[in-house]
Protein backbone atom coordinates (compact mmCIF):
# COMPACT_ATOMS: atom_id res chain seq x y z
CA UNK A 1 0.00 0.00 0.00
CA UNK A 2 3.02 2.30 0.78
CA UNK A 3 4.76 1.37 -2.40
CA UNK A 4 1.02 2.13 -4.65
CA UNK A 5 0.66 5.34 -2.36
CA UNK A 6 4.17 6.93 -3.44
CA UNK A 7 3.72 5.94 -6.99
CA UNK A 8 0.41 7.39 -7.08
CA UNK A 9 1.95 10.61 -5.57
CA UNK A 10 4.46 10.69 -7.91
CA UNK A 11 2.30 10.41 -10.77
CA UNK A 12 0.27 13.25 -9.78
CA UNK A 13 3.21 15.43 -8.85
CA UNK A 14 4.76 14.89 -12.45
CA UNK A 15 1.21 15.93 -14.58
CA UNK A 16 1.40 18.41 -11.99
CA UNK A 17 4.64 20.06 -12.67
CA UNK A 18 4.18 18.80 -16.48
CA UNK A 19 0.78 21.42 -16.69
CA UNK A 20 2.53 24.30 -14.49
CA UNK A 21 5.60 24.25 -16.85
CA UNK A 22 3.31 24.82 -20.32
CA UNK A 23 1.24 27.27 -18.27
CA UNK A 24 4.38 29.20 -17.68
CA UNK A 25 5.54 28.88 -21.14
CA UNK A 26 2.24 30.07 -22.49
CA UNK A 27 0.84 32.39 -19.62
CA UNK A 28 0.87 35.61 -21.45
CA UNK A 29 -0.26 34.07 -24.95
CA UNK A 30 -3.00 32.11 -23.39
CA UNK A 31 -4.62 35.00 -21.73
CA UNK A 32 -4.06 37.31 -24.23
CA UNK A 33 -6.93 38.86 -26.09
CA UNK A 34 -6.52 39.32 -30.00
CA UNK A 35 -8.81 41.96 -31.71
CA UNK A 36 -7.88 41.34 -35.78
CA UNK A 37 -8.10 44.91 -37.60
CA UNK A 38 -8.28 45.12 -41.14
CA UNK A 39 -7.66 47.98 -43.58
CA UNK A 40 -6.99 49.01 -47.53
CA UNK A 41 -3.93 51.13 -47.22
CA UNK A 42 -0.96 50.49 -47.61
CA UNK A 43 1.83 50.32 -44.75
CA UNK A 44 3.39 53.55 -44.93
CA UNK A 45 0.13 55.61 -44.64
CA UNK A 46 -0.68 57.51 -41.49
CA UNK A 47 -3.52 55.64 -40.90
CA UNK A 48 -1.47 52.39 -40.64
CA UNK A 49 1.00 54.20 -38.52
CA UNK A 50 -1.86 55.54 -36.30
CA UNK A 51 -2.96 51.72 -35.89
CA UNK A 52 0.36 50.57 -34.75
CA UNK A 53 0.50 53.44 -32.32
CA UNK A 54 -2.83 52.29 -31.01
CA UNK A 55 -2.08 48.99 -31.14
CA UNK A 56 1.90 49.66 -28.72
CA UNK A 57 -0.87 52.28 -26.85
CA UNK A 58 -3.28 49.04 -25.69
CA UNK A 59 -0.68 46.47 -24.95
CA UNK A 60 1.30 49.38 -22.71
CA UNK A 61 -2.58 50.40 -20.92
CA UNK A 62 -3.74 46.59 -20.69
CA UNK A 63 0.44 45.30 -19.52
CA UNK A 64 0.01 43.21 -22.61
CA UNK A 65 -3.75 41.41 -21.80
CA UNK A 66 -4.90 42.72 -25.19
CA UNK A 67 -3.25 43.47 -28.38
CA UNK A 68 -4.22 44.14 -32.09
CA UNK A 69 -3.33 42.43 -35.33
CA UNK A 70 -3.26 44.56 -38.07
CA UNK A 71 -3.72 43.29 -41.88
CA UNK A 72 -3.09 45.96 -44.22
CA UNK A 73 -3.01 46.21 -47.72
CA UNK A 74 -7.36 45.04 -48.73
CA UNK A 75 -5.61 41.44 -47.69
CA UNK A 76 -8.91 40.53 -46.13
CA UNK A 77 -10.51 42.48 -48.35
CA UNK A 78 -12.50 45.60 -50.01
CA UNK A 79 -13.70 48.23 -47.27
CA UNK A 80 -17.08 47.29 -47.76
CA UNK A 81 -16.11 43.43 -47.38
CA UNK A 82 -14.15 44.53 -44.22
CA UNK A 83 -17.72 46.22 -43.06
CA UNK A 84 -19.40 43.26 -43.39
CA UNK A 85 -17.34 41.15 -42.03
CA UNK A 86 -17.56 43.41 -38.50
CA UNK A 87 -21.19 43.12 -38.85
CA UNK A 88 -21.19 38.98 -38.54
CA UNK A 89 -18.42 39.67 -36.06
CA UNK A 90 -15.86 37.81 -38.09
CA UNK A 91 -13.74 40.95 -37.49
CA UNK A 92 -13.15 43.13 -34.69
CA UNK A 93 -12.21 46.53 -36.54
CA UNK A 94 -11.88 48.77 -39.77
CA UNK A 95 -11.08 51.95 -41.18
CA UNK A 96 -13.27 52.74 -43.86
CA UNK A 97 -14.72 56.41 -45.52
CA UNK A 98 -17.42 58.09 -44.30
CA UNK A 99 -18.53 58.09 -47.90
CA UNK A 100 -18.67 54.42 -48.25
CA UNK A 101 -20.54 53.98 -44.63
CA UNK A 102 -23.17 55.92 -46.63
CA UNK A 103 -25.07 52.83 -47.82
CA UNK A 104 -25.11 51.40 -44.28
CA UNK A 105 -26.00 54.70 -42.29
CA UNK A 106 -27.92 56.80 -44.97
CA UNK A 107 -27.53 60.08 -42.98
CA UNK A 108 -23.64 59.89 -42.84
CA UNK A 109 -23.96 61.23 -46.54
CA UNK A 110 -24.15 64.87 -45.16
CA UNK A 111 -20.54 64.85 -44.65
CA UNK A 112 -19.42 64.05 -48.65
CA UNK A 113 -21.56 67.15 -49.39
CA UNK A 114 -19.59 70.28 -51.12
CA UNK A 115 -18.39 73.37 -48.85
CA UNK A 116 -20.52 71.53 -46.21
CA UNK A 117 -17.47 72.73 -43.73
CA UNK A 118 -16.36 76.65 -43.96
CA UNK A 119 -12.41 75.03 -43.87
CA UNK A 120 -10.87 73.10 -41.90
CA UNK A 121 -11.18 74.61 -38.25
CA UNK A 122 -14.75 73.74 -39.02
CA UNK A 123 -14.48 70.27 -40.55
CA UNK A 124 -12.63 69.55 -36.87
CA UNK A 125 -14.93 70.95 -34.10
CA UNK A 126 -17.37 69.13 -36.10
CA UNK A 127 -16.13 65.83 -35.91
CA UNK A 128 -14.40 67.08 -32.32
CA UNK A 129 -18.52 67.84 -30.70
CA UNK A 130 -21.54 66.24 -30.33
CA UNK A 131 -22.42 65.47 -33.89
CA UNK A 132 -19.24 63.66 -34.60
CA UNK A 133 -19.71 61.69 -31.33
CA UNK A 134 -23.22 60.92 -32.58
CA UNK A 135 -22.13 59.94 -36.17
CA UNK A 136 -19.64 57.58 -34.47
CA UNK A 137 -22.77 55.68 -32.68
CA UNK A 138 -25.32 56.04 -35.51
CA UNK A 139 -24.65 52.69 -36.79
CA UNK A 140 -24.97 50.96 -34.06
CA UNK A 141 -28.18 49.15 -35.05
CA UNK A 142 -25.95 47.88 -38.04
CA UNK A 143 -23.36 46.30 -35.52
CA UNK A 144 -20.79 49.09 -36.13
CA UNK A 145 -19.73 51.61 -33.95
CA UNK A 146 -17.34 54.19 -34.60
CA UNK A 147 -14.63 54.61 -32.25
CA UNK A 148 -12.59 57.55 -33.58
CA UNK A 149 -12.21 59.75 -36.88
CA UNK A 150 -8.95 60.28 -39.11
CA UNK A 151 -8.17 62.93 -41.52
CA UNK A 152 -8.45 62.41 -45.13
CA UNK A 153 -7.75 65.59 -46.04
CA UNK A 154 -9.41 67.66 -48.24
CA UNK A 155 -10.11 67.08 -51.62
CA UNK A 156 -9.12 69.59 -54.64
CA UNK A 157 -9.19 69.71 -58.99
CA UNK A 158 -6.30 69.05 -60.70
CA UNK A 159 -5.92 69.09 -64.22
CA UNK A 160 -3.78 68.31 -67.62
CA UNK A 161 -3.56 71.01 -70.11
CA UNK A 162 -5.47 74.09 -68.40
CA UNK A 163 -5.78 75.38 -64.38
CA UNK A 164 -9.04 75.28 -63.20
CA UNK A 165 -8.68 78.63 -61.33
CA UNK A 166 -12.80 79.05 -61.16
CA UNK A 167 -15.73 77.28 -61.87
CA UNK A 168 -15.92 78.52 -65.47
CA UNK A 169 -12.50 76.41 -66.37
CA UNK A 170 -14.27 73.27 -65.89
CA UNK A 171 -16.70 73.95 -68.23
CA UNK A 172 -15.94 71.60 -70.75
CA UNK A 173 -13.54 68.97 -69.18
CA UNK A 174 -14.24 65.51 -68.40
CA UNK A 175 -13.55 64.61 -64.75
CA UNK A 176 -12.71 61.81 -63.01
CA UNK A 177 -15.21 61.55 -60.00
CA UNK A 178 -15.95 58.71 -57.32
CA UNK A 179 -19.44 56.47 -58.54
CA UNK A 180 -20.88 58.58 -56.01
CA UNK A 181 -24.29 60.48 -57.15
CA UNK A 182 -22.76 63.67 -54.58
CA UNK A 183 -19.90 63.30 -56.27
CA UNK A 184 -21.45 63.16 -60.06
CA UNK A 185 -23.85 66.18 -59.06
CA UNK A 186 -21.04 68.33 -57.62
CA UNK A 187 -19.05 68.32 -61.25
CA UNK A 188 -21.92 68.43 -62.53
CA UNK A 189 -23.23 71.83 -60.67
CA UNK A 190 -20.00 73.55 -61.13
CA UNK A 191 -20.17 72.81 -65.24
CA UNK A 192 -18.01 69.91 -65.42
CA UNK A 193 -18.50 66.32 -67.16
CA UNK A 194 -18.11 64.30 -64.60
CA UNK A 195 -16.73 60.23 -65.07
CA UNK A 196 -17.09 57.97 -62.99
CA UNK A 197 -13.67 55.50 -63.34
CA UNK A 198 -11.75 53.29 -60.97
CA UNK A 199 -8.78 54.51 -58.97
CA UNK A 200 -6.59 52.15 -60.40
CA UNK A 201 -7.53 52.75 -63.86
CA UNK A 202 -6.55 56.97 -63.68
CA UNK A 203 -3.51 57.15 -64.30
CA UNK A 204 -3.95 54.93 -67.61
CA UNK A 205 -6.97 57.42 -68.31
CA UNK A 206 -5.15 60.42 -67.33
CA UNK A 207 -2.46 59.80 -69.74
CA UNK A 208 -4.66 58.28 -72.66
CA UNK A 209 -7.14 61.05 -72.44
CA UNK A 210 -9.86 59.69 -71.41
CA UNK A 211 -10.52 62.42 -69.01
CA UNK A 212 -8.74 65.90 -68.82
CA UNK A 213 -8.48 66.20 -64.87
CA UNK A 214 -9.37 64.62 -61.21
CA UNK A 215 -10.25 65.19 -57.67
CA UNK A 216 -8.29 64.31 -54.88
CA UNK A 217 -6.13 65.09 -52.21
CA UNK A 218 -2.27 66.17 -52.02
CA UNK A 219 -0.98 62.78 -50.49
CA UNK A 220 -2.69 61.04 -53.29
CA UNK A 221 -2.20 62.61 -56.18
CA UNK A 222 1.45 62.84 -55.22
CA UNK A 223 1.54 58.89 -53.99
CA UNK A 224 0.03 57.86 -57.23
CA UNK A 225 2.55 59.93 -59.44
CA UNK A 226 -0.75 61.92 -61.05
CA UNK A 227 2.00 64.83 -61.07
CA UNK A 228 3.70 63.30 -64.46
CA UNK A 229 0.57 63.88 -65.92
CA UNK A 230 -0.97 66.87 -64.82
CA UNK A 231 0.57 69.69 -64.02
CA UNK A 232 -1.95 72.20 -62.40
CA UNK A 233 -3.52 71.59 -58.87
CA UNK A 234 -5.94 74.08 -57.99
CA UNK A 235 -6.69 74.50 -53.53
CA UNK A 236 -10.34 74.38 -54.45
CA UNK A 237 -10.78 72.17 -51.07
CA UNK A 238 -14.76 71.20 -52.76
CA UNK A 239 -15.05 68.38 -50.07
CA UNK A 240 -13.64 66.96 -46.58
CA UNK A 241 -14.60 63.13 -46.32
CA UNK A 242 -13.31 61.74 -43.02
CA UNK A 243 -12.29 58.24 -42.31
CA UNK A 244 -13.51 56.38 -39.54
CA UNK A 245 -12.28 53.67 -37.41
CA UNK A 246 -15.24 51.08 -36.91
CA UNK A 247 -15.17 48.36 -34.28
CA UNK A 248 -17.93 45.53 -34.73
CA UNK A 249 -20.56 46.15 -31.74
CA UNK A 250 -20.44 41.86 -32.00
CA UNK A 251 -17.12 41.93 -30.65
CA UNK A 252 -16.78 45.19 -28.33
CA UNK A 253 -19.71 43.97 -26.13
CA UNK A 254 -18.16 40.64 -25.61
CA UNK A 255 -15.08 42.78 -24.08
CA UNK A 256 -14.33 43.60 -20.39
CA UNK A 257 -15.60 47.96 -19.64
CA UNK A 258 -12.26 48.01 -18.63
CA UNK A 259 -10.79 46.72 -21.54
CA UNK A 260 -13.44 48.62 -23.80
CA UNK A 261 -12.04 51.88 -22.30
CA UNK A 262 -8.42 50.70 -22.82
CA UNK A 263 -9.45 50.60 -26.54
CA UNK A 264 -11.20 53.96 -26.52
CA UNK A 265 -8.18 55.84 -25.08
CA UNK A 266 -5.52 54.09 -27.42
CA UNK A 267 -7.96 54.68 -30.51
CA UNK A 268 -8.54 58.34 -29.53
CA UNK A 269 -4.93 58.72 -29.00
CA UNK A 270 -4.16 57.37 -32.33
CA UNK A 271 -6.35 59.91 -33.93
CA UNK A 272 -4.24 62.56 -32.67
CA UNK A 273 -1.16 61.14 -33.99
CA UNK A 274 -2.77 60.42 -37.28
CA UNK A 275 -3.64 64.17 -37.37
CA UNK A 276 -0.33 64.59 -37.12
CA UNK A 277 1.29 62.80 -39.59
CA UNK A 278 -1.15 63.73 -41.94
CA UNK A 279 0.09 67.09 -41.54
CA UNK A 280 3.55 66.46 -42.32
CA UNK A 281 2.74 64.47 -45.56
CA UNK A 282 0.53 67.22 -47.31
CA UNK A 283 3.31 69.61 -46.76
CA UNK A 284 5.52 67.19 -48.21
CA UNK A 285 2.95 66.10 -50.71
CA UNK A 286 2.90 69.79 -52.01
CA UNK A 287 6.76 70.17 -52.06
CA UNK A 288 6.94 66.79 -54.08
CA UNK A 289 4.42 68.40 -56.35
CA UNK A 290 6.01 71.68 -57.28
CA UNK A 291 9.60 69.92 -57.61
CA UNK A 292 7.56 67.86 -60.31
CA UNK A 293 6.93 71.04 -62.14
CA UNK A 294 3.19 70.94 -60.44
CA UNK A 295 1.75 74.96 -60.27
CA UNK A 296 -0.16 74.87 -57.27
CA UNK A 297 -3.43 77.32 -57.59
CA UNK A 298 -4.92 79.21 -54.73
CA UNK A 299 -8.01 80.24 -55.01
CA UNK A 300 -11.93 82.08 -54.83
CA UNK A 301 -13.76 78.84 -53.03
CA UNK A 302 -16.34 81.54 -52.47
CA UNK A 303 -16.68 80.96 -56.37
CA UNK A 304 -17.36 77.30 -56.51
CA UNK A 305 -19.56 77.37 -53.22
CA UNK A 306 -21.79 79.66 -54.92
CA UNK A 307 -22.31 77.02 -58.20
CA UNK A 308 -23.24 74.08 -55.88
CA UNK A 309 -24.98 75.52 -53.21
CA UNK A 310 -28.31 74.32 -54.90
CA UNK A 311 -27.45 70.84 -54.04
CA UNK A 312 -27.53 71.50 -50.18
CA UNK A 313 -30.65 73.69 -50.66
CA UNK A 314 -32.51 70.59 -52.23
CA UNK A 315 -31.24 67.62 -50.09
CA UNK A 316 -34.36 65.36 -50.15
CA UNK A 317 -33.59 62.88 -47.04
CA UNK A 318 -35.24 65.16 -43.74
CA UNK A 319 -32.28 63.51 -42.22
CA UNK A 320 -29.60 64.61 -44.24
CA UNK A 321 -30.90 67.87 -44.61
CA UNK A 322 -31.46 68.59 -40.93
CA UNK A 323 -27.75 67.05 -39.91
CA UNK A 324 -26.84 69.70 -42.83
CA UNK A 325 -28.13 72.64 -41.04
CA UNK A 326 -26.73 71.81 -37.48
CA UNK A 327 -23.16 71.26 -39.09
CA UNK A 328 -23.49 74.70 -40.60
CA UNK A 329 -24.62 76.26 -37.29
CA UNK A 330 -21.75 74.85 -35.35
CA UNK A 331 -19.41 77.64 -34.65
CA UNK A 332 -21.63 80.11 -35.70
CA UNK A 333 -22.63 81.40 -31.76
CA UNK A 334 -19.25 81.21 -31.16
CA UNK A 335 -18.32 83.60 -33.86
CA UNK A 336 -21.42 85.93 -32.85
CA UNK A 337 -19.97 86.16 -29.57
CA UNK A 338 -17.07 87.19 -30.37
CA UNK A 339 -18.38 89.93 -32.77
CA UNK A 340 -20.93 91.34 -29.89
Amino acid sequence: MFASGLLVGCLIATVGFAVFSRYQSNSVGSRQQILKLAHTQDMGHPVHKAMERMKTRLEELSDNAVTINIYPGAVLGSETQCIEQLQNGSLAMTKTSAAAMENFVPSMAALSYPYVFRDADHYQQVLDGEIGKELLQSGDDKFLRGLCYYDAGSRNFYSKDKPIRSPDDLKGLKIRVMNSATAINMVKAMGGAPTPIAWGELYSSLAQGTVDGAENNLPSFTTNKHYEVCKHFALDGHTRVPDMLLISTKVMERLDPQVQQWLQQAASESAVYQRELWQVMTAEAMERAISEGVTIYEVDTSAFAKMVAPMLEQVQDPDVAKLLKRIASVGREDAKRTDE
